[in-house]
């Protein structure tokens, strides 16, 4: 129970979608435009890099602070010190969740990328901060040499559950990992097929 409690804090500020917000305040539906989603890549494609930053550091501290509340309100329930950071974990897929599939948005929200960099960042910092070193270097290493950023987010989310495994994490969440990994991919199989195909736009290319 108290986990779908964790699920249901982090739904919660998922909800609070930083792009759509922004573009609202400037008389615009980003989900109109470009990929037709609200997150960070889209909002910087759609209304500039300020746009883009602001959509980034607001979907990644959105699911920081969610997770921070949670092991706040919970963790000294539990004298095992894992239960308070798996149940960091959960609140951080229920912001995953409410990012992607904001019911208020039609269940139209971002892919979540953003928010899994801000989970990553809670994760290490109240666990293992080198569960945090390998996703930053491999995906936002490979979307630089790239200059695709579907291929640094899906490198990003593929690298996480293998950290997760090789730093030797509970296999509660270990599985919790797999899955939000897997969500990530599947949020972006248009951008996969788009690679496959060679349609997919690069980081700072006109379309």
């Amino acid at each position: 129970m108290i986990r779908l409690v964790c699920v249901a804090i982090g739904y919660v500020f998922g909800l609070f979608q930083t792009g759509y917000i922004y573009g609202e305040l400037k008389g615009t539906d980003i989900r109109q435009h470009g990929s037709g989603n609200a997150g960070a890549t889209n909002a910087l494609r759609t209304l500039g890099w300020k746009a883009g930053l602001i959509t980034l550091l607001g979907d990644c501290f959105k699911c920081v602070f969610a997770v921070l509340l949670v092991r706040a309100l919970f963790a000294g329930r539990y004298p095992d010190e894992h239960m308070g950071v798996l149940l960091g974990m959960y609140a951080a897929l229920g912001v995953i969740l409410g990012h992607n599939f904001p019911f208020y948005l039609k269940f139209k929200g971002g892919k979540g990328i953003a928010v899994m960099i801000g989970m990553t960042a809670a994760m290490a910092f109240s666990m293992d901060i080198r569960l945090a070193i390998p996703n930053a270097l491999i995906g936002f290493g490979m979307a630089f040499i790239t200059r695709y950023v579907s291929v640094g987010s899906l490198l990003f989310a593929l690298t996480l559950p293998i950290s997760a495994y090789l730093l030797g994490f509970p296999r509660e969440m270990l599985y919790l990992t797999i899955f939000v990994s897997a969500m990530a991919f599947w949020r972006h199989r248009g951008n996969i097929k788009k690679l496959l195909n060679g349609t997919e736009n690069k980081f700072g290319s006109k379309k």
